[in-house]
């Protein structure tokens, strides 16, 4: 394991680019695809504007975001999708989507920005957890991960200027191995290590208060029309062996949108929460590893961590 050089640090990663595949097989499709390269860079300079002006202003509320989703957008949120993925309730797998899909493209993008799109419930599934239990899982339609994996995109430029270096777990260029490498280095480098706190947040995802999730988001996020999208896929509920039910708490695990809305919610009510008390009331040096909802403080002298 090549330890971290720099912990705890935040950084400003790239956001990942999804490669646009597929080679074209006559001579205007040469001249089309051309044009699609340049359409899909004028989306990636205009999304580029809003990280940077994210981070110029931590303050600033983005008041027009749903028309950064274009057809170039949900093309790429397309593919970015994994072909294997199960179908949610709609049955419809990616290579059938892929029919026609300029067309079908046009369509949701055109239902999106009129409102008339709707979202649908997520099909329940459960795959074992390693204490013998359940974990439930929600799979949403071809379209919702599509929808939502554009909005992801989008929000994803805002939120990386803000999300601390000490939050690892489900973002853009970080992963598990980073988030071990940083505790390595609070382990071996650092000395007289007195506190090691292992928190686990029980059943995080299934008990998300979605009141308290839509007044974090509208911190920065002043746009209805996204949170309307994201008000729909959270009031979407669940289809069980057939049968649907109400969802007023938690976020389907498995959602693309999921990961993004659990990070803003910790964001604010535990992230900043840790910020401010190991630089203000701690005593002594305090490192924090947060990968998703488990987190990992360390502390160099015996002080109890409690929360407030």
């Amino acid at each position: 394991m090549v330890p971290a050089k720099r912990p705890n640090k935040g950084g400003s990663n790239p956001l990942a680019e999804v490669v646009e595949g597929g080679h074209p097989a006559k001579e205007n499709a040469l001249q089309s695809a051309a044009s699609r390269v340049q359409d899909r860079g004028c989306a990636l300079n205009a999304l580029w504007r809003v990280r940077e002006a994210a981070i110029r202003d931590k303050a600033m509320r983005f008041t027009s975001l749903l028309h950064y989703v274009d057809e170039v957008l949900l093309r790429d949120a397309y593919r970015a999708l994994n072909p294997k993925a199960a179908p949610g309730v709609d049955g419809v797998t990616w290579q059938e989507y892929g029919e026609g899909l300029e067309e079908k493209l046009r369509n949701l993008k055109d239902r999106v920005h009129c409102g008339t799109y709707r979202a649908q419930p997520s099909k329940r599934t459960y795959i074992p957890k390693v204490d013998g239990h359940m974990r439930p899982l929600g799979i949403a339609s071809l379209e919702d991960k599509i929808v939502q994996q554009a909005v992801v995109t989008v929000l994803n430029q805002i939120y990386e200027a803000d999300f601390l270096g000490f939050s690892y777990g489900m973002r853009p260029g970080r992963n598990q191995h980073q988030a071990l490498d940083s505790l390595w280095v609070a382990f071996m480098e650092k000395k007289n290590v007195n506190v090691v706190l292992d928190a686990d947040i029980r059943g995080f995802f299934d008990a998300i208060d979605h009141r308290w999730l839509m007044k974090f988001l509208e911190h920065r996020i002043a746009d209805q029309r996204v949170l309307r999208l994201i008000r729909k896929w959270l009031r979407a509920g669940v289809s069980e062996d057939g049968e649907w039910s109400k969802t007023t708490v938690g976020t389907p695990q498995g959602a693309v949108v999921s990961p993004l809305l659990a990070n803003v919610y910790l964001h604010y009510a535990l992230d900043l929460w840790i910020e401010d008390w190991r630089h203000k009331r701690a005593d002594g040096d305090v490192a924090v590893v947060r990968y998703a909802d488990d987190c990992a403080p360390r502390r160099r002298r015996q002080e109890a961590f409690t929360a407030p």
